[in-house]
């Protein structure tokens, strides 16, 4: 079954697929949003899921296997940080209050171009008992934005959000 709201920066499409008795549904949003930026200035890549992140990975496609950030744990893993994020990059709020998982990039360049993506891995509100589960289902949440640069003054990024979940 498919939604689609093409005036909105909304699509929502749903998935229900029932396998011997068990359940599993993919929700799917997708947003565009243009942002502007000055060189050398600060850009926020806005990113959002609900309150139970256990882990954010923000990433480049061009970079891998490399990352832009990593935060686990309650700190951020810099062991494959790719270089020219380092010292640039930090969550907009670390406690990631309200969900906020946005990424700050500090003094945009050029070479900031590219495809993002933001990937949130949290512990699954849904609390079905089962003899071989023993913590809650992890969900995983995953964002793109482009990042388009000019080459003088101004950075054009385009935010778009894909939101997966799916509960088993």
């Amino acid at each position: 079954m498919i939604f689609e709201h093409t005036d909105a920066v909304c699509c929502i499409h749903k998935l229900c697929l029932t396998l011997i008795g068990c359940c599993s549904v993919l929700f799917f949003f997708q947003a565009t949003k243009n942002i502007t930026a000055e060189s050398g200035k600060n850009v926020t890549l806005t990113c959002r899921a609900p309150n139970n992140n256990i882990v954010v990975e923000w990433s480049r496609a061009d970079l891998q296997p490399e990352y832009v950030l990593l935060y686990r744990d309650k700190q951020f893993i810099r062991d494959h940080q790719h270089l020219s994020f380092k010292n640039r990059v930090d969550l907009q709020d670390r406690q990631m209050k309200d969900g906020d998982v946005s990424l700050i990039l500090k003094n945009v360049t050029t070479a900031d171009s590219g495809t993002y993506k933001c990937r949130v891995f949290m512990r699954g509100a849904n609390r079905r008992k089962r003899a071989h589960l023993k913590t809650d289902p992890i969900t995983t949440i995953t964002s793109f934005m482009k990042l388009n640069t000019k080459r003088n003054t101004s950075i054009n990024v385009t935010f778009k959000k894909n939101l997966c979940k799916s509960n088993f």
